[in-house]
């Protein structure tokens, strides 16, 4: 058999296919871009804590997954037969064929999505709660930019499938690369030449397309990013020399800052707090330790909203703060958390964003000033905790202890008048402790109200007015540092005897 090559060279001028590969590459963008964004409402949907949402969107992913691509296309072409009222739109074979592209790709995008979703660590998510955040900012600016990171190879596999699947529009008389080779070999009968061109151009579609997202990709990716040298202009310079910015403080005193009433949460059938009463007066400095398991990291939570109260309440400056559902009384924190700022023990930096930008979110979202204001304070805070210098860092570029200072930058940048700490040296090497609790002693000394959850215990009975030991869910212990030194109770002797204090 001869090959004509002549023949099969002239059809890479050919007109017709040449309009053929836009439509394809018209089709398969828009297939994929809106793919990727109702993909991701799709994915958020199976996992809302909702059931009927979850079920919902559960049976979506499993319908259109299962149903042949070519089944769709037929259906929804002849759609407007049943539903005239569609047929403005339907009878368009293009339309008729984006539809149903949409329709079955959204399935398989959601679950590369949700895959991306499910690979964000669930700190991230609490960083942002704990910031104030709602639901939709923590997705818009915390979850989707690091979701679409860790999906992008699989998404960018997804169009090519998307754009060899083009070639099944030809069963609804759609112009493209394929049906305008079968209308020619059907013409000619010169099938190997025709398909060899459509072949030719569907990889030149493709190799195009995987270089764009290639990138894309390497854009996206920080970990190749070089930090950029800290320039400040004679605004920030002068806020950062001045220092006259900060969260507001106040002495010591009366006043209660925050009362903790009979709370109790559990988780199943074990009880983690039974029954705390704690009371925190303003500008006091309390440490919380004890053993593991006694309940320390789960009344932290508890007290800016993290994990809910299954019975008690919170105060916050006098004024009902949380509460258990049930109970009728606040069960969430609501805009209040602002005051309260929290340190976590692994950071949970953002990851997409550089130490400047981890400080400046929150008071952005919240409104808190200008741009160039609330740069100005992001920039005094890190100078307070000697990080400036690393300003346009990412967090990766940084070892633990710098994280640790940035994180609670991050905290004081919202202004809070109570910070949490929930160990916030445990995930440090030894080497990487001090720097860290040097800027808490330095909180302490300017009076900011601080409850720390801590293993450090010289740091404990250095810097706090009070120490609370905890066993079992329970406060056994709640008295200055020296008279916890001197206590008889057995099992804080016992405690204390095994823990280097100093």
């Amino acid at each position: 058999m001869h090959f004509d090559w002549d023949y099969a060279v002239s059809l890479l001028w050919d007109t017709d296919f040449w309009k053929a590969c836009w439509v394809v590459v018209k089709l398969s963008t828009a297939t994929w871009v809106i793919g990727v964004a109702a993909g991701f409402l799709l994915a958020l949907g199976k996992q809302a804590k909702n059931p009927v949402v979850s079920r919902l969107a559960g049976l979506y992913i499993w319908f259109f997954r299962s149903l042949p691509l070519l089944v769709l296309l037929v259906f929804i072409y002849n759609l407007p037969q049943v539903f005239p009222a569609a047929g403005a739109l339907l009878s368009d074979p293009f339309y008729a064929g984006l539809t149903a592209l949409v329709v079955s790709e959204t399935a398989f995008i959601a679950e590369i999505h949700r895959g991306g979703i499910l690979g964000v660590p669930r700190g991230q998510i609490e960083a942002g709660r704990a910031l104030g955040i709602r639901y939709a900012g923590i997705q818009r600016m915390i979850v989707i930019p690091q979701a679409l990171r860790i999906a992008l190879p699989a998404l960018s596999n997804e169009f090519i499938t998307i754009a060899k699947l083009t070639s099944l529009v030809s069963v609804i008389s759609l112009a493209e690369i394929l049906l305008v080779g079968q209308r020619l070999y059907t013409q000619n009968f010169l099938v190997f030449e025709t398909m060899l061109a459509v072949a030719l151009y569907y990889v030149l579609i493709v190799t195009l397309f995987d270089k764009l997202l290639g990138w894309l990709e390497s854009h996206m990716n920080i970990l190749r990013r070089a930090p950029k040298p800290l320039a400040l202009d004679e605004q920030a310079r002068r806020a950062v020399q001045e220092g006259a910015s900060g969260p507001a403080m106040k002495a010591p005193g009366d006043e209660p800052a925050l009362e903790v009433r009979q709370a109790r949460k559990r988780f199943g059938d074990h009880e983690v707090l039974k029954g705390i009463d704690l009371t925190v007066k303003a500008g006091e400095v309390i440490s919380i330790i004890g053993p593991s398991g006694s309940g320390k990291t789960s009344l932290i939570r508890t007290l800016n909203g993290l994990e809910t109260l299954d019975g008690g309440e919170v105060l916050l400056h006098g004024k009902p703060f949380l509460g258990s559902p049930g109970a009728g009384a606040q069960a969430g924190p609501g805009e209040r958390i602002l005051d309260i700022g929290m340190v976590f023990q692994s950071f949970n930096l953002f990851p997409h964003k550089t130490v400047l930008q981890n400080v400046m979110l929150a008071p952005a979202y919240h409104r808190r000033g200008s741009t160039g204001a609330l740069r100005c304070e992001a920039l005094v805070l890190l100078n307070k905790v000697g990080m400036l210098d690393h300003a346009h860092k990412y967090p990766h570029q940084l070892s633990g202890g710098q994280q640790q200072r940035v994180a609670i930058a991050r905290a004081l940048a919202m202004r809070p008048s109570i910070m949490l700490f929930d160990e916030p040296t445990s995930a440090l090497d030894p080497e990487l402790v001090a720097e860290v609790l040097k800027v808490v002693e330095t909180l302490a000394r300017e009076g900011m109200t601080m409850l720390i959850v801590t293993h450090e215990m010289g740091f404990a009975f250095k810097v706090s007015d009070r120490v609370v030991f905890m066993e079992a869910g329970r406060v056994l212990l709640d008295a200055p540092p020296a008279e916890v030194l001197g206590s008889a109770d057995p099992r804080v002797k016992d405690f204390l005897s095994h823990v280097h204090v100093s």
